[in-house]
């Protein structure tokens, strides 16, 4: 049986694709492949994707950030 929060988690995520999904088509249709980009996984403070964000905390380049289990 799930945890509350996990079913909470996907009732969030749920929602946040349908709150997203006419702006993906539109931009899709539109051939608008960089602000499609930009809805995607973001780190804020950064101002750089999560890969990146992994592959520069791999590296070292971010202090403070040590790798756990990624």
């Amino acid at each position: 049986m799930a945890k509350e929060s996990m079913k909470a988690r996907e009732v969030k995520r749920a929602k946040t694709v349908a709150k997203y999904a006419e702006k993906r088509k539109a931009l899709k249709e539109a051939g608008d492949y960089e602000a499609l980009q930009k809805l995607k996984g973001y780190m804020r403070t950064f101002g750089i994707s999560r890969v990146l964000f992994r592959e520069m905390a791999n590296n070292g380049l971010i202090p403070g950030v040590r790798k756990a289990s990624w």
